[in-house]
């Protein structure tokens, strides 16, 4: 009797190029499948499988393939656990393999789900459709170099593993099994519940024995902190991971604070308190650090505890800015941060209350934004001439503008507070500017930046520059051995910016960090290379940005009235720097794409043909 391989299947991404490991359940004959066993250094019954395969038919192997039919790409067969009933998968023919040529992606049907196909180097591959983040299709995003990029923020995944390596967002994609036949027909098959969940939580190892005594602590509880702890259990770190969450909170999706300020925190949550706990990583909440000894490499915590650690990433983010003005802390005079300050505000707002807004940052337009609609009359103040300029430039900014006053949010540019004046049970009742004008206020937000949240770091043995932050190499390794910072905080090289250090407090760049930080703290050795991506919506209008620096001109192509545009920044020497768009997907995501594999775009490339270098995007076309 012959006999077989059985092949059980999933997705493994490590820095770096995909490793393909394979680990045989039975027995092997001379002749018998393409790939000998070999051991793998991977969890027990996992494999990443591709090629063409022959094997002779196993009883409860659910990913059996005939000799005539080519296996392109693999997933998980049944989690590492015993045998799956076929039940729990389903397969179909999704299209012909003519359908979809080199460099292309298409979305097929698959029973009451939807998977995304991607053919690159000949190879056929099949991932979850829509971006883990906020759902976005990734068949309308940017197709590059072995991966796709979310065309809403920005967000990336292997095409073969479907594992995420750019944000924002915590989940990697599901990837599924693929084969074609000898008529072209392409099959995919797919686990139900992934299919129905689109995402994929990759495997976390757990604490280890007593003999890894290492512990890794991680300072702050954001999209960075909780990014950074995860990844050092999903590249297996056995030792103790605790993380220190100033906040009350387990870590939750802070850009959501200005922009819906009636959010319930348990529905934003990054993870569940089970899903730590299931990983094995500490949580510290409500607590913060009040003293940092690099020299001792312990910590002090504000209950008067202390912790020896091997290796601590800081990622502590930054504190809102009040202004140094007469009547800054009365009550009803808010800053937006957290949830609790959200929920202050929006607990005071009712249709004859007047609201001001010191601020014409993304979080004083997105406070006014919100309120508009809910209050008798909201009043803008801005240092500037316009909005955002700093951001988007004049141009947009004047457009931004106009977009608010035609909802009914009215403006007071070049100006500012003096003083917040005093009513009734100390809240604020009045707002003076600095030209003496008094406006009638209920409720006064600040919008006007932020500081380090660094300030425990002093006498610590790692130097801060003059604005709090801290200084790093692009493994984000601070000029402290074992000590790395990341998110606002850190001062970091940037691919965009010629590899020039820059602070940047953007959500996803954050997230980046934290997986960066990661896999050097264990050992893992990944520079920086990543392009910083924001975004807001403003009345419905999504406008996202990509890139870093000042730029010299600003070009904007399409019709800035309509809101549907995309600006190029042109820094020194021609350089496009940073491009900016509304309504024009995916083309900020292809920008970030072609930024991000080191290439640089220049204002002569996109004279004659604006978008030409978007077919610069993939690499390579040889098999």
């Amino acid at each position: 009797m012959k006999s077989f391989i059985s092949l059980t299947t999933f997705c493994y991404q490590r820095a770096g190029p995909l490793v393909v490991a394979y680990r045989a359940i039975g027995t092997i004959s001379k002749g018998v499948g393409k790939y000998a066993a070999s051991p793998a250094a991977v969890p027990k019954n996992r494999t990443v499988v591709s090629g063409t395969v022959q094997t002779a038919p196993s009883a409860g192997n659910p990913y059996f393939v005939s000799r005539a039919s080519k296996v392109t790409s693999a997933t998980t067969a049944n989690g590492g656990g015993g045998a799956s009933s076929d039940d729990e998968y389903i397969e179909d023919v999704v299209c012909q393999d003519a359908d979809i040529g080199e460099n292309q992606m298409k979305q097929c049907e698959l029973g009451e789900g939807k998977v995304l196909l991607v053919r690159q180097r000949g190879k056929l591959t099949a991932i979850g459709n829509k971006c883990s983040h906020y759902g976005a299709m990734l068949v309308t995003g940017a197709l590059g170099d072995g991966r796709v990029r979310c065309p809403w923020h920005g967000a990336c995944f292997n095409v073969e593993t479907g594992d995420i390596e750019d944000f924002p967002g915590m989940d990697s994609l599901p990837c599924y099994r693929v084969t074609v036949g000898e008529g072209g027909e392409v099959r995919v098959r797919a686990k139900r519940s992934e299919l129905a969940s689109n995402k994929r939580t990759r495997l976390m190892a757990r604490r280890g024995s007593a003999s890894d005594e290492r512990t890794f602590v991680v300072i702050g509880g954001g999209p960075s902190g909780a990014t950074c702890a995860e990844t050092l259990r999903q590249e297996g770190f056995t030792g103790r991971v605790v993380m220190i969450n100033k906040e009350p909170y387990l870590p939750y999706d802070r850009i959501k604070v200005s922009k819906a300020m009636d959010l319930n925190v348990e529905k934003v949550l990054l993870r569940t308190q089970a899903f730590y706990d299931g990983s094995d990583i500490e949580l510290l909440l409500g607590t913060a650090v009040t003293k940092l000894d690099s020299t001792g490499k312990e910590l002090t915590l504000d209950n008067g505890y202390k912790i020896k650690y091997d290796k601590v990433y800081i990622a502590t983010g930054s504190n809102p800015r009040r202004p140094p003005i007469e009547g800054a802390n009365l009550r009803n005079v808010a800053v937006l941060r957290t949830v609790e300050d959200a929920k202050s505000v929006n607990g005071e707002l009712s249709p004859e209350k007047q609201i001001v807004i010191l601020g014409t940052s993304f979080i004083g337009l997105e406070a006014a934004a919100y309120c508009v609609g809910k209050v008798a009359r909201v009043t803008v103040i801005g240092r500037g001439a316009v909005p955002l300029k700093e951001s988007f430039g004049d141009a947009i900014g004047q457009r931004v503008m106009d977009l608010f006053r035609e909802k009914g949010v009215e403006f007071v540019m070049n100006s500012g507070i003096k003083r917040c004046i005093e009513g009734e049970d100390g809240a604020v009742k009045q707002v003076e500017l600095v030209d003496g004008t008094l406006l009638d206020a209920d409720i006064c937000i600040f919008g006007v930046g932020s500081t380090l949240y660094t300030e425990f770091l002093a006498n610590s043995g790692i130097p801060l520059n003059r604005n709090g932050s801290i200084n790093t190499d692009q493994h984000l390794e601070t000029e402290v051995q074992g000590v790395y910072a990341g998110g606002d905080v850190a001062n970091s090289p940037v691919l965009s910016n010629e590899g020039q250090p820059a602070t940047i407090g953007h959500y996803p760049l954050a997230q980046y960090h934290g997986r960066i930080a990661a896999l050097n703290m264990v050992g893992k050795v990944t520079p920086l290379q990543t392009v910083p991506f924001f975004w807001t919506v403003l009345f419905g209008k999504s406008f996202r940005y990509c890139g870093y620096g000042t730029p010299e001109e600003v070009i904007i192509d399409g019709d800035l009235e309509a809101l549907k545009f995309v600006a190029f920044y042109i820094g020194k020497a021609g350089r496009v720097i940073a491009m900016a768009s509304c309504q024009r997907d995916p083309i900020v995501a292809q920008f970030a794409e072609f930024s991000s594999q080191g290439k640089v775009l220049n204002k002569s490339d996109i004279t004659a043909n604006p978008f030409g270098w978007t077919t610069d995007l993939t690499g390579p076309t040889t098999v």
